[in-house]
């Protein structure tokens, strides 16, 4: 199946002279959507992974439900404010500014294997700073996994030394 196909393209979205990948019609497509987790978890099923981390919010929608294929956990990472214990945080750049990012500090035991899910690399300023967080948990990040991936703007510059995949490329 080509995953790209079910992904709707929104011209001049949110402003002028962007092109926005909208995942709500793929994700809505139970065909596609089943499509989309399975090939997270063929690539994912022979790395040893004992967790799976998702950045809030889309990395739930695709972290979940392949933690629960392979019989993993699944770890949350939010934004200040909405996680009630102790926790770890990491500032990360955005295209105009910073944002922070947390994970609770007891998530992560030491030296367990954990692959990032979330729906889009971009500039990859989010997921560098998730590895950070889980990195500091004492994690180890054996895997980014993400359903797009905007080439042009070369995040994956950013994350060198990580095994990376992406489901389907646009050159923005």
């Amino acid at each position: 199946m080509n995953l790209k196909e079910r992904i709707r393209v929104i011209e001049n979205f949110p402003k002028e002279g962007i092109s926005f990948k909208d995942i709500t019609t793929l994700i809505s497509d139970g065909e596609a959507l089943k499509e989309t987790i399975d090939q997270f978890v063929a690539y994912l099923k022979d790395k040893k992974v004992d967790l799976i981390v998702g950045p809030e919010a889309r990395g739930f929608i695709f972290g979940v439900p392949v933690a629960y294929a392979l019989g993993i956990g699944f770890i949350p990472v939010r934004k200040p404010g909405k996680l009630p214990g102790e926790v770890i945080s990491v500032n990360y750049g955005l295209e105009y500014g910073e944002d922070q990012l947390q994970i609770h500090k007891d998530a992560i035991k030491p030296g367990q294997r954990v692959a990032i899910v979330d729906d889009l690399l971009a500039t990859g300023g989010t997921v560098e700073g998730v590895a950070k967080l889980i990195e500091e948990a004492g994690g180890e990040v054996v895997s980014l996994d993400f359903l797009i991936e905007l080439t042009e703007l070369n995040g994956k510059d950013k994350l060198k030394g990580y095994d990376v995949l992406s489901l389907v490329k646009y050159d923005v």
